[in-house]
């Protein structure tokens, strides 16, 4: 049995892991042929950088430094965010950080604390 190419980085290297197809190289990972992925009507699941579900008025903690893009400002790893938001797009959360302000961020760059 032949395992598929990874669509992200066209790697070889594919393995099986449960019900997912994982690459070693870039660590992206996708559900099997024949999986149904999540309806398209669905509630939408906002995940963190370790996989755990989001909702809204979580506490989540910054795992990478992030400049904030128009400053000099720079928000710290360890910083923790309370009371999120969950919108639709591409920076999934919307939130207040003290000492910067209202900010949007992305949810593979915080983990649920």
């Amino acid at each position: 049995m032949s395992l598929p190419k990874c669509p992200k980085c066209n790697s070889e290297f594919v393995y099986e892991d449960g019900a997912l197809y994982i690459c070693p190289e870039c660590s992206h990972e996708w559900p099997q042929a024949g999986d149904a992925a999540e309806p398209a009507d669905g509630p939408r699941v906002v995940r963190d950088a370790n996989g755990t579900p989001l909702v809204d008025g979580d506490s989540v903690i910054v795992v990478k430094d992030l400049k904030v893009k128009g400053s000099s400002l720079v928000i710290k790893v360890g910083t923790k965010v309370k009371s999120i938001r969950l919108v639709e797009g591409d920076h999934d959360i919307d939130c207040k950080i003290d000492g910067v302000g209202a900010m949007s961020l992305k949810s593979e760059f915080v983990k649920k604390a």
